[in-house]
């Protein structure tokens, strides 16, 4: 295993072992989930199986590759892909396919695959934000570079989702507050920006009301609000169902394959698949394991942020694992019913596409911080007669940040 890391997992070995853990976690509940998919699959669960073990595969590849190059090659290449993400968020909402009134996929040409913008503008705008606040400064924010330089992409990438994805929206926005927080800009002008998103929001309800294709899904938006911890049960079907499942796995594992509401829950390997998890593995190994994995994700985050040097890898550190962790804080508080129904899925572990895809980026470009955190702590300190291969092998036994 310490080969392994050595010649070819090179970073931070936590991250790496926390995204197989999740992956297989994927693979299990997946599998046991999907019995309801059969008709749609000529293979059967297998071949259900197959797809979803090849979308991981792809994505461990993305997250390889991506930790395989120098973390600031990524700053660069915001500035461009910035540009590019907002076109195709917008091309998106002009020809975009459609499903259920919200246009959040695009086709790719020749593949007949497609794949949903907001997950690319996830990654793009934090990286963007991270380079931003991470240049040096003498002088302290004033607010007319606040909106200049980061509201008005933050804004114009969340504005553009908004119509479709209303929960997407808003996660991302609260992730790019924080790391604004974070990024030490001062607190009076980010309460004057909350003031004016949540006004210029309420405008824009205000006028969807007189012109619908504005928001094509307020009245989804509007249902799922007036109907959270109502008494409905038409309209809280998919929640009643998931409490159904989760009361039924009680605290110890009932074991793989044992699931049942797979039969009558809504999307049990997809928006529900933490509400089926806790069903089979119970609320301890399942429910409280998997939060556990998302925490340990930010905590190592974190960890890392504090050793590496420049301030743009502090920031696309903890940046990236924040819109990660708090997507699936998101996903497990539907499932419990804290909040309504958001359409989020479980960050590495829901059936999905090119979503999983883009978080085994993030996950890449975290990794790729950490190598830097590593190269630095395996070079020799000066007078010390260590050599690099005594240096590496400290280094990679260091319990403090676990870099291999």
């Amino acid at each position: 295993m310490n080969n392994l890391f050595n010649q070819h997992l090179k970073g931070d070995r936590t991250v790496w072992m926390v995204a197989l853990i999740l992956g297989i976690v994927s693979l299990l509940a997946v599998y046991s989930a999907c019995s309801w998919m059969v008709w749609r699959h000529d293979g059967g669960t297998l071949g259900v199986l197959f797809k979803q073990g090849m979308m991981l595969a792809a994505g461990g590849f993305i997250m390889y590759m991506a930790s395989k190059l120098k973390y600031t090659v990524y700053s660069r290449l915001s500035q461009v892909l910035l540009g590019v993400t907002i076109g195709l968020l917008l091309l998106t909402l002009l020809i975009g396919s459609n499903v259920n009134g919200a246009s959040r996929w695009l086709v790719i040409p020749g593949l007949g695959l497609t794949f949903q913008t907001s997950d690319l503008a996830r990654v793009v705008i934090i990286v963007y934000l991270a380079r931003v606040l991470g240049r040096d400064r003498e002088e302290p924010w004033t607010f007319k570079e606040v909106i200049l330089k980061l509201i008005l992409p933050v804004g114009a990438v969340c504005g553009l989702i908004l119509p479709a994805n209303f929960s997407t929206a808003a996660l991302l926005f609260g992730t790019c507050m924080i790391l604004m927080f974070i990024g030490q800009v001062p607190l009076k002008h980010m309460l004057s920006i909350c003031g004016i998103a949540v006004g210029g929001f309420l405008v824009l309800l205000l006028l969807a009301k007189t012109s619908p294709e504005l928001l094509p899904r307020l009245k989804t938006w509007e249902a799922r609000l007036s109907n959270h911890g109502g008494e409905d049960r038409d309209a809280n079907y998919q929640v009643n169902n998931a409490k159904i499942a989760i009361v039924h796995g009680g605290f110890i594992p009932n074991g793989p394959g044992t699931g049942t509401s797979r039969n009558f829950m809504p999307h049990p390997e997809s928006d529900m698949i933490y509400a089926f998890i806790i069903e089979e593995y119970g609320s301890i190994i399942g429910g409280l394991g998997l939060l556990l994995l998302y925490l340990i994700l930010l905590f190592r985050a974190v960890k890392i942020s504090n050793k590496v040097e420049k301030n743009f890898g502090k920031l696309v550190a903890i940046g990236l694992a924040l819109g990660l962790v708090l997507q699936a804080l998101v996903n497990m508080a539907v499932a419990v019913n804290l909040v309504p129904v958001t359409g989020q899925p479980l960050p590495l572990v829901s059936m999905g596409g090119t979503s999983l895809w883009f978080t085994c980026l993030a996950l890449g470009i975290i990794v790729s911080v950490s190598r830097s955190v590593y190269d630095n702590e395996a070079q020799p300190t000066a007078g010390t007669g260590s050599s690099p291969g005594r240096q590496r092998k400290s280094s990679a036994n260091d319990p403090d940040i676990a870099i291999a």
